[in-house]
């Protein structure tokens, strides 16, 4: 896989990250930079995990699905992104109290819930050549970073630029997905 679409994989994966962390952000009032880096950590950590867990589940079933794998990644990736940019439509509550508490495990679960899209978009990696080690330590260092600026910049931003960065990033994995079907009818057939 070429470097840029990891790169950009890396940042689509993120986004959702990002949009949680601008609230935490703005929850938290004034974060401190140390409190930006420990949400960034943990959202990087289980970020880069997730996608290790889908590339293993994905691999495993590659057998069965070989012949048709690039719209299986392609749906994934489509499906992923559409859900993406609903949730960047969509209004968010009035009164989100959820970022107040911000214990270890309430970010951990909080990370774990934005990267689900990763997992998916790891078992869509797996039918792919992609060295899931490197597509991992991207993906956890654009969500390190995102994150922890995302946190810094909540109270400044607030939730409408998380919303746009979700978009965005639903935006990138359809680009993507429509890239891989087009390399494979293409690649494929000369």
């Amino acid at each position: 896989m070429h470097p840029v679409s990891l790169l950009l994989i890396g940042l689509a994966m993120s986004t959702d990250a990002f949009a949680a962390a601008v609230g935490k952000g703005a929850a938290m009032g004034t974060p401190r930079f140390r409190d930006a880096l420990r949400v960034g950590l943990i959202f990087g950590l289980i970020e880069s995990v997730t996608p290790v867990i889908g590339w293993w589940l994905g691999r495993s079933a590659l057998p069965w699905v070989e012949a048709f794998d690039h719209w299986i990644a392609f749906a994934l990736l489509v499906l992923l992104g559409g859900h993406m940019i609903h949730s960047g439509l969509r209004p968010s509550p009035a009164d989100d109290n959820e970022g107040r508490h911000h214990g270890f495990w309430t970010l951990a679960a909080t990370g774990f819930a934005t990267s689900i899209d990763a997992l998916a978009v790891g078992v869509g990696l797996a039918l792919l050549d992609v060295n899931i080690a490197v597509m991992a330590a991207v993906i956890g260092l654009c969500t390190l970073v995102m994150v922890t600026t995302g946190v810094m910049l909540g109270r400044v931003l607030g939730a409408m630029a998380g919303r746009r960065a979700a978009i965005l990033g639903g935006v990138i994995l359809i680009v993507i997905g429509m890239t891989i079907v087009y390399e494979h009818a293409v690649v494929g057939a000369a």
